[in-house]
């Protein structure tokens, strides 16, 4: 019991020697660790980590003080120092999306994440209402959620609406005779704020040949951005949906309705930001715990 007793205090009496720039320092390595795992799960380079760290491991274990094998460790130190400048290469796409959006977000962005408003709730409902109507009717649809990057200059290309999302104005916007039907429509925190948009087209040559170009600039969006791009088929009426440029095809309702509610209201999202909140006021009330012993 008196183990436990000094190890506590040990741990209160190192938590108050922590200052603001050890905040920011913890906070910075663990938002880079965070978006580095957040990157690999959402890309195909899971195998490819998973190799590194393999390589990693065998260098640590081969090393002075462990197995001691010196050749062995001397080709693992060279092939790692070779691997940095192949690794810029195999990752070249993902780095280059990372810092596209890190360009085009607010400071605050990077490190916090914003929570959803109410609206949006009820925006993803009627989303989901639209698109199985124009699923059945074989309308073609390219609905843009807009998160944390700033879609601007898409907007700039079409016609500004500001209005509540519905069902009913998403199926007028997309009808085949409306002037804004081969455009994007973007929504903006639950309001579809402009419609008729231009986007920029995916130049993955890996594409299947039989999408179109409504799928393609779909695509591209998402690879530019990190909306979530939901894309309805004219030709089979499928309902689709892009996100870090990879396209999840042949939704149904539940499944569509579903993958929009995780990637637009998350939950661990709120706790992301209300973490950083939670911390500095532990240890705020730690200090003050200290001044007044």
């Amino acid at each position: 019991m008196t183990a436990i007793s000094e190890f506590l205090n040990k741990s209160v009496n190192y938590l108050l020697t922590i200052g603001f720039s050890d905040l920011l320092d913890i906070l910075i390595v663990a938002t880079l660790i965070y978006h580095a795992i957040g990157l690999i799960r959402k890309t195909n380079s899971s195998r490819v980590a998973r190799g590194i760290i393999m390589i990693l491991v065998a260098l640590w274990l081969s090393g002075p003080g462990l197995l001691n094998l010196t050749m062995f460790n001397m080709f693992l130190r060279k092939t790692v120092e070779l691997g940095l400048i192949a690794i810029v290469i195999i990752f070249q796409p993902e780095l280059r999306r990372v810092l596209e959006r890190v360009g085009s977000s607010k400071i605050t962005d990077v490190f916090l994440a914003e929570t959803a408003p109410l609206s949006m709730d009820s925006a993803i409902t009627q989303t989901v209402l639209a698109c199985s109507d124009m699923s059945k009717t074989r309308t073609g649809a390219l609905i843009i959620f807009e998160r944390n990057n700033r879609l601007n200059d898409p907007m700039s290309t079409g016609t500004i609406i500001g209005a509540e999302t519905t069902a009913e104005l998403l199926r007028n916007i997309f009808y085949p005779k409306a002037p804004l039907h081969d455009g994007a429509a973007i929504i903006r925190e639950g309001r579809i704020v402009a419609a008729g948009c231009m986007l920029p087209l995916s130049h993955n040559a890996n594409l299947s040949r039989d999408l179109g170009m409504r799928h393609r600039a779909g695509i591209g969006m998402s690879e530019h951005s990190d909306a979530v791009v939901v894309i309805v088929s004219e030709e089979t009426g499928s309902i689709s949906v892009a996100i870090d440029g990879m396209l999840k095809r042949h939704l149904s309702a539940d499944t569509f309705e579903r993958i929009l509610r995780s990637e637009l209201i998350q939950e661990e999202d709120i706790m992301h930001k209300r973490g950083l909140a939670g911390l500095l006021s532990l240890v705020g009330s730690l200090r003050v715990r200290k001044n007044e012993k």
